[in-house]
């Protein structure tokens, strides 16, 4: 670490949180989405899933929309869980790391996430603390469905920044996806590429 480093934005997904993405895809093709690619692939052209962690569409919305390219009388709750199938556990060690950090450095959480895997994640969370929630382990947590904006885009990474008077010479970002670190390196931040198979505990070790 940095000796200059004396903030730190932690990304949630693949960094603090184990998460699969294949295994929703999986869990869509169960519900007889045989296509996957083609659907996520149009959701996502259509804007679907950007505005729905943009919190720009319901989650009402979002899930009819998801029901329109599956089998008739698939139910919403079956769409949920599918959606929520990649949301895994989150390993003690992260959460431990974050207590022991919060004594040294002002720490951050900012995730592109939506309402019903923030659930989902909160659930899990549970499963290994006695907090409801993450709110505990930062100074501030960020979700962008609550923000009305997400990463790689600079305007999060600066009201993160000017929220909390933030020297970005002397904040550190930690994100496990490519695009979101060309982002923050945009608005002058240092940042650090978790690759797969690392850990933050390695990080800081």
């Amino acid at each position: 670490m940095d000796e200059s480093i004396e903030n730190i934005i932690f990304d949630l997904g693949g960094v603090i949180l184990n998460i699969d993405y294949q295994l929703t895809e999986n869990a869509f093709k169960s519900l007889g989405l045989k296509d996957f690619d083609s659907m996520y692939t149009q959701a996502a052209q259509s804007g679907l899933f950007d505005n729905y962690e943009k919190g720009d569409c319901s989650t009402p919305y979002f899930i009819n929309a998801l029901l329109d390219f599956l089998p008739p009388n698939t139910s919403a709750n079956k769409v949920v869980a599918a959606w929520n199938a990649m949301i895994l556990d989150f390993p003690i060690q992260n959460l431990e790391l974050l207590q022991k950090l919060k004594s040294n450095y002002r720490i951050f959480l900012l995730s592109n996430t939506n309402d019903i895997h923030l659930q989902a994640v909160n659930r899990a969370l549970n499963k290994v603390s006695k907090e409801k929630n993450l709110d505990p382990f930062f100074e501030k947590t960020y979700y962008s469905f609550e923000m009305g904006m997400r990463k790689p885009d600079a305007e999060i990474f600066s009201k993160v920044c000017l929220d909390n008077d933030l020297d970005v010479s002397k904040t550190l970002f930690i994100d496990d996806t490519e695009r979101h670190i060309l982002g923050a390196k945009s608005v002058g931040l240092n940042t650090h590429f978790l690759t797969r198979g690392k850990t933050i505990s390695q990080l800081f070790s």
